[in-house]
């Protein structure tokens, strides 16, 4: 998404019809990001306000070094962090296992089947529990490592990396479904 010159001067000088626009075309794509770390349609939204809120209180800081887009993005990552943190909301499975992530394999899908679309893998990652979407999300979406997350989530290393694996064999598990409901319904 690349964001109008314009809008951006509007909204470092405080011009409410500038925010407005960016909010019309950035909420979107905010608000998926925002369901990642929430537990509902209510609480993604309270964390797209907060954000977006966030992001006009800070935007004269934005250096121009990188994206717009990317430099927002991380407020409103920060922004559900710093909530998860504060409510503390998240039971973590402190699991120590040996965790060899590249045991899922099967990533690919079978032999003559169509990719799964994005917006029925985005309803399978959000229905995993919260605590393995949150890492889920940061390590493979944001692409944090096991240590960021740790530090972000005052969690192990080894509960980050458990998380992952089981949310990784959740899903693993959703997928050989759907690919078995969609063969079923082929052979129909």
């Amino acid at each position: 998404m690349i964001i109008d010159e314009s809008i951006l001067e509007g909204c470092i000088a405080g011009k409410r019809e500038a925010q407005f626009e960016l909010y019309k075309k950035c909420a979107s794509s905010m608000l998926a990001l925002c369901f990642r770390y929430a537990r509902n349609r209510d609480e993604a939204e309270d964390l797209l306000q907060e954000g977006f809120l966030k992001v006009f209180q800070k935007i004269k800081s934005f250096r121009r070094e990188g994206s717009f887009e990317g430099w927002m993005k991380r407020i409103m990552i920060n922004n559900a962090l710093n909530e998860i943190k504060k409510n503390r909301r998240i039971p973590f499975l402190d699991d120590i296992e040996l965790i060899n992530e590249t045991q899922i394999v099967d990533q690919a899908e079978p032999e003559g089947m169509e990719p799964i679309p994005a917006d029925i893998l985005l309803q399978m990652i959000q229905s995993l529990p919260y605590g393995y979407r949150v890492v889920f999300s940061l390590y493979v979406m944001e692409d944090y490592s096991h240590k960021e997350i740790a530090d972000e989530l005052n969690i192990s290393e080894n509960t980050s990396k458990t998380q992952l694996l089981k949310a990784r064999r959740v899903l693993k598990n959703k997928l050989k479904d759907y690919y078995k409901i969609k063969k079923q319904n082929i052979n129909e």
